[in-house]
């Protein structure tokens, strides 16, 4: 064994997370994840052997912490190239009009808004469970039961975190951990409670959640209110048309509202271009939503990433 060699599992993880120095923090996590589980697997199947000489055993199989980080590193490019969305052909310079109505072919911009739907129920949810979590384990606290139930509530919790990352990397593409951070070695409750206490991502992950709330009613109020409106301006010229074939009202708008006992009306008008013209102006507010979801979710992924992946791993 050369004498820059790791001689336990923690100079192991220092050299490879030295080693991923400038990498996404996603890949970063995923690496030193799989690694510990590895290399403590090792261990605890060879427990006539020191630290030292399992790595070194295994070090022709595994790989030294610099091998490692480039296999990440090589690994990471084909599935970035494999996950990116293809990029429509390019026939010569492409038009801004073409650039601005061709959103409607990404097929992330439909997933972003679906995500900006979907918020607001997840936004409860996460609230829901927080709370909820939040004020069982301040009451069992004094109980026996309080310090499991603390654990498992923390647990679950990074495991929700982990599915809503990999939820929006699907839908972004921006880098997400595939692993959740490895809790160590064996240690007792009260050890456990202590790291979790002061592991910074603890707080982090809860604050995503209760924050989840109002940027999911935001989000959900907004995609709401533009497909309303778009939709609405849009489908005037078929609105003309079912007046004139007798299947609509004569004053039936297409903003008529009601909502309880309020009732609200704006006439549009019978003529075909005024029609045309609005059917214009909601396909571009329908455009200009789909764009705004693209930069929404891209915007939220960043601040997922930033209050869900431990900093450094």
């Amino acid at each position: 064994m050369s004498s820059n060699a790791p001689r336990s599992i923690d100079d192991y993880l220092k050299q490879l997370r030295a080693a991923l120095e400038g990498e996404d923090p996603a890949l970063i996590q995923d690496a030193l994840y799989d690694a510990e589980e590895y290399l403590r697997a090792e261990v605890a199947a060879h427990p006539d052997k020191s630290e030292a000489d399992v790595l070194e055993l295994i070090a022709s199989t595994y790989g030294a912490p610099d091998e490692v980080a480039a296999a990440y590193r090589d690994t990471e490019v084909k599935v970035k190239a494999a996950l990116r969305t293809p990029a429509r052909a390019a026939g010569g310079h492409e038009s801004g009009a073409r650039r601005f109505f061709g959103v409607f072919l990404d097929p992330r911009a439909y997933l972003s808004l679906f995500y900006m739907l979907l918020t607001l129920a997840t936004g409860i949810a996460y609230f829901t469970f927080v709370v909820t979590g939040l004020s069982l384990s301040a009451g069992l606290a004094i109980l026996i039961v309080g310090v499991p139930f603390f654990l498992a509530f923390i647990g679950i919790a990074r495991v929700i975190s982990l599915g809503e990352g990999r939820l929006l990397e699907a839908i972004t593409g921006e880098r997400m951990p595939r692993r959740p951070v490895h809790p160590g070695p064996r240690a007792s409750w009260w050890s456990r409670i202590g790291d979790m206490l002061t592991d910074a991502r603890t707080w982090t992950t809860l604050l995503y959640f209760l924050i989840m709330l109002p940027l999911g009613t935001a989000y959900f109020v907004i995609a709401i209110v533009g497909l309303s409106i778009g939709g609405r301006l849009a489908i005037a010229p078929l609105v003309l048309i079912g007046r004139h074939a007798g299947w609509l009202g004569e004053h039936l708008s297409v903003f008529d509202v009601t909502v309880g006992s309020h009732y609200w009306s704006v006439p549009s008008t019978g003529s075909v271009l005024g029609s045309l013209l609005s059917c214009a102006l909601g396909i571009v507010v329908l455009t200009l939503l789909m764009h705004a979801a693209r930069v929404i979710a891209r915007a939220h992924a960043r601040l997922a990433k930033a209050l869900l992946v431990k900093p450094g791993a």
